[in-house]
């Protein structure tokens, strides 16, 4: 049997990332296009993203993206927006840590927006605060109760 040590198949794909370290024009958004932060990622080429407009969205990863370009939790992308669905939109481009600082530092993203951090959009009806009773420690320790009343018979 002859072994594949070519770059065929699989390997082709493996063995490119040419574009990685390449630097490329900073993209702005256009009509019909938002920034937006992902917030969850759903699975199926779907993710759910808060738009710098205040809405939460459904948004597919286009084709082109898929298995080349990885979005993880907290990354800005550009998304297009549907005419027919306000509830859905389509991921363009994802913005490098360094293009968003670029981008913000340009007054496109507002002020409250927490780049390479994880988002937390939830509102503030958690209570998060463990309140503990206080207990009052004596060198006693609970056999000593025992050894006193041991004592007393």
């Amino acid at each position: 049997m002859p072994k594949n040590k070519g770059k065929g198949g699989k390997n082709k794909r493996r063995g490119k990332n040419e574009n990685e370290g390449l630097k490329r024009e900073l993209v702005f958004k256009e009509d019909g296009q938002e920034y937006a932060q992902v917030t969850k990622i759903l699975g199926n080429c779907r993710l759910e993203a808060v738009c710098f407009d205040g809405v939460k969205r459904l948004c597919h990863i286009r084709g082109k993206m898929r298995k080349k370009v990885w979005i993880n939790h907290s990354d800005i992308v550009l998304i297009g927006l549907r005419d027919y669905q306000d509830a859905k939109a389509d991921v363009i481009l994802k913005y490098s840590a360094d293009e968003a600082r670029n981008l913000k530092s340009y007054g496109e993203f507002p002020e409250s927006v927490k780049i390479n951090e994880t988002v937390d959009f939830v509102g503030g009806d958690l209570d998060d605060d463990i309140e503990f009773d206080d207990v009052d420690s004596d060198d006693s320790g609970p056999g000593d109760d025992l050894a006193n009343d041991i004592d007393e018979i």
